[in-house]
């Protein structure tokens, strides 16, 4: 039996993706394991990207037709509102009001912010609503109106590691009886023209653009391989005692544990060579869970970056050993990077591995020999972002 006396679960989840608009599609296409890139023109040249697929643009359109406001906001936070319908229904929290939110994002409004200032360098004025319609608290309080709840609203940005440092935020006020309900996610449209020029001034962009695959995590080239992509997935979280969730006939999936870390970059963009914030961030999820059983699965941040996934691996063997690690995987091959929300789907990638989806190899040679799966019951999921912050979430599957 379970021993601690109550938990943080995830009663339910939602997602927008290039994956597709809803579970029942994201469980499909993560079965048939096909990559979603496509391409676009930027600066001028073919750039491989991670957007939504023409059906779920669809259903994004519809969405703006609901409500005059939802023309005139941000995609990031049409993406927002969709998953986050999503993860309430699925928890049942329908008639809720008493909900906290906070969803953050990388870029936030990206998108309206380019238009607006192009307009401003052209004209030298902006329309009215520029600046509430840019803020990156809008993603947060525009889900909690469509969701007509009063509860407090958080909005937040830690580059990269957001959605997971939204999770901590959730898993402590639950804990401490600040809330009962929690939406806790990430949402991000980057397929912009400026945010695109920047990751290749950086020089991580995939310059392949013929490849299906041109995302390629760990790749044996170690070449960098980074590759944009958008979406949103957001989580409802709860705090259940043992007797509950021992009672449950469908257990949710359990928050075991947070950790954290920053360490000092050497350059803005740069990290450590052996990861020291991943090394610490591990180290404290793993201290934090009341749990001695072994982590089944690992899914790594791995952009797809020489230096970043480098780092991450020697962070863990420094943790688990260099003969000792726990299988492997992402889904940044399939799907890109997509900043802040990156880590949401992680989050949901491990919800399917936990319930009933086989792990994913990687299709292509590696410059790591990966173990074998096994049974999946615990899984680390990583996160990493410029600034050397790191974080790591333990998730198990809930069963006694």
């Amino acid at each position: 039996m379970l021993s601690q006396k109550e938990y943080i679960v995830i009663r339910g989840h939602g997602s927008i993706s290039p994956l597709g608009h809803n579970q029942n599609l994201v469980a499909k296409a993560y079965k048939t394991a096909t990559p979603t890139f496509g391409k676009r023109i930027y600066q001028h040249m073919v750039t491989p990207v991670g957007a939504l697929s023409e059906v779920a643009e669809n259903f994004l359109k519809v969405l703006k037709q609901e409500k005059k406001n939802y023309q005139s906001v941000d995609r990031s936070v049409l993406l927002a509102i969709i998953a986050a319908r999503q993860a309430v229904a699925a928890a049942g929290w329908l008639s809720d009001s008493e909900v906290a939110i906070n969803i953050g994002s990388s870029r936030g409004a990206t998108e309206l912010f380019e238009n607006y200032l192009t307009e401003y360098l052209t004209t030298g004025q902006v329309p009215a609503p520029t600046s509430p319609v840019t803020t990156l608290g809008n993603i947060s309080s525009w889900v909690a109106n469509d969701l007509q709840t009063n509860g407090p609203v958080v909005s937040h940005s830690v580059t990269c590691s957001t959605t997971l440092q939204a999770i901590a935020n959730g898993f402590a006020w639950l804990k401490s009886g600040m809330a009962t309900r929690f939406l806790a996610g990430g949402a991000e449209a980057p397929l912009t023209p400026f945010t695109i020029a920047q990751m290749k001034a950086i020089g991580i962009y995939s310059q392949d653009q013929e490849p299906t695959i041109p995302c390629r995590p760990l790749n044996e080239e170690k070449k960098n391989t980074f590759v944009l992509g958008e979406g949103a997935a957001i989580f409802a979280l709860e705090k259940v005692s043992a007797a509950e969730l021992n009672n449950s006939s469908h257990p949710p999936i359990i928050i075991e544990s947070v950790g954290f870390a920053t360490e000092a970059i050497p350059s803005k963009t740069g990290l450590s060579k052996d990861g020291q914030h991943f090394q610490k961030a591990i180290r404290n999820a793993l201290q934090q869970a009341e749990n001695t059983q072994p982590i089944d699965l690992i899914i790594l941040h791995a952009p797809g970056t020489v230096a970043g996934d480098a780092a991450e691996i020697r962070a863990l063997q420094a943790v688990f050993g260099e003969n000792n690690l726990p299988p492997l995987t992402s889904n940044k091959w399939l799907i890109g990077h997509t900043l802040g929300a990156s880590a949401a789907f992680s989050l949901e990638y491990a919800i399917h591995l936990l319930q009933h989806l086989a792990p994913l190899s990687f299709p292509y040679p590696c410059f790591l020999n990966n173990k074998p799966f096994t049974a999946v019951n615990r899984i680390l999921i990583l996160a990493a972002g410029f600034g050397g912050n790191a974080a790591a979430v333990i998730l198990s599957s809930g069963k006694s």
